[in-house]
């Protein structure tokens, strides 16, 4: 399977790819539900609103709007008449359904749930929503989204009931409630005041399950996880934090017993700002640490033991100046060449470039340093990411990518395109590898 570089700088959204939280939308960009193939424009937002609809929840509609955040699970139904919003990729179930079909199944579904049934079995039957893999949209009033669905999801109460309409389908959408907190959690931390929006923590964490999670998306726990009880896991994260508190370095620790993929080999930091598409509880605990501080908290996914840890030096070979710079535009579009080595390659799933694989980082580090001289000496880009780049997204077309401050992009990627000047080309750092990237409108 090709690895879109729109996915490759997706953070996954549920921890970043801290918990793999959405490995399955890798394939595409997305746009809330639906895929959009890489280089075409996503379908535009309709101008007017959609008309009436008897099928709606017009009552919670009526209310006033939460801020949220709130968790949204949702069974997508569609019909043929919204063909086009797919782009030719709409489910066979929805391309032979009427809308009065739709709408009738919606309504079933949703009493289904009111009654009791499992979301969770009907979005795995029924929904044709297949970047969501079954796990809830967090939703909030700041942060873009299908207008339609995020107006139902911030008027719901939790474990309610709702059917939104918008230009993809039928929504039947059931407000997930908070999780009660455990009392191995490290309540005190969790009680201090959320340190400023602007404030950026960079954390390492350890997760660890047990074999009664049900992981969202109906995905399966790691072998360790399904040979644990919850008991055994409440005693390891307790002698895990110990240790960090007492001195022990976390990285062996992530190596030897994590269990995200993301992160378990490499000791990879996260970085967590207050809008960053995490898991709530996992980014409340790691922005209110203090730098050198560890502490627990469970999510869906399992315990989480937490290191903060200073923010990390700039990469020599990333262009520091354009870093440095305040952005200088909120709407670009750029081309790229990444450029991987060996040691990156669990970033990459098993589907690292052959040519990185056998790559040092002094070798990755001479070549980007050659291809930067030869694009500032006026050679075309495109020819060069044919060649050379290691996106198979975007390398053989020379295809452009959308950058503005809400993408779906690791930071380090947008924070350079964005402060970018046009045809201006720089340098900067992911856990893919080196970017060198070349603003073009």
């Amino acid at each position: 399977m090709k690895i879109r570089l729109a996915a490759l700088l997706l953070p996954a959204a549920c921890l970043a790819a801290a918990c793999n939280k959405a490995p399955d939308r890798e394939a595409n960009k997305t746009l809330g539900m639906v895929p959009v193939p890489a280089g075409q424009a996503p379908p535009a937002t309709p101008e007017r609103p959609l008309p009436p609809d008897d099928f709606v929840s017009k009552g919670v509609l009526e209310r006033p709007a939460g801020p949220g955040p709130a968790l949204i699970k949702h069974v997508l139904l569609s019909w043929k008449d919204l063909a086009p919003a797919y782009m030719n990729q709409q489910d066979p179930r929805g391309a032979a359904r009427t809308q009065k079909e739709a709408g009738r199944l919606a309504r079933e579904l949703a009493d289904k749930i009111r009654s009791g049934g499992s979301i969770d079995d009907l979005i795995k039957e029924y929904s044709e929503d297949r970047g969501g893999g079954g796990e809830p949209y967090e939703i909030r009033a700041d942060r873009d989204f299908v207008p339609e669905f995020k107006d139902m999801a911030l008027r719901l109460a939790p474990k309610e009931v709702g059917i939104a309409r918008t230009k993809y389908g039928y929504h039947v959408m059931f407000h997930v409630p908070p999780a009660p907190p455990d009392p191995l959690e490290s309540a005190d931390i969790l009680a201090r005041e959320a340190p400023p929006a602007s404030e950026v923590a960079w954390a390492r964490h350890i997760l660890i399950g047990w074999r009664d999670l049900q992981l969202p998306g109906h995905r399966p726990l790691k072998p360790a996880a399904q040979a644990r009880s919850k008991a055994d896991a409440d005693k390891l994260v307790g002698s895990l934090l110990e240790r960090i508190r007492g001195g022990e370095a976390i990285e062996p620790m992530m190596a030897e017993l994590s269990e995200d993929d993301g992160s378990a080999k490499t000791g990879r930091a996260y970085e967590i700002k207050a809008d960053a598409p995490m898991v709530e509880p996992f980014k409340n605990i790691a922005r209110r640490l203090h730098v050198g501080e560890a502490g627990l908290v469970r999510t869906q996914f399992g315990w989480h033991v937490i290191l903060r840890v200073p923010p990390p030096p700039p990469d020599p070979a990333e262009s520091a100046d354009i870093l440095a710079r305040e952005v200088v535009a909120t709407d670009v579009q750029v081309k790229h060449i990444l450029i991987s080595w060996k040691d990156l390659a669990a970033a990459f799933g098993g589907q690292q470039d052959p040519r990185a694989a056998a790559r040092t980082r002094p070798d990755a580090d001479k070549l980007v340093a050659t291809l930067v001289g030869r694009l500032k000496k006026g050679e075309k880009i495109e020819p060069l990411m044919k060649e050379f780049s290691e996106d198979p997204g975007s390398a053989a077309a020379g295809n452009s990518y959308p950058v503005n401050p809400s993408a779906g992009l690791v930071e380090p990627f947008k924070n350079l395109s964005l402060r970018l000047k046009l045809n201006e080309t720089g340098v900067v750092k992911t856990d893919f590898g080196l970017h060198i990237i070349q603003r073009v409108q």
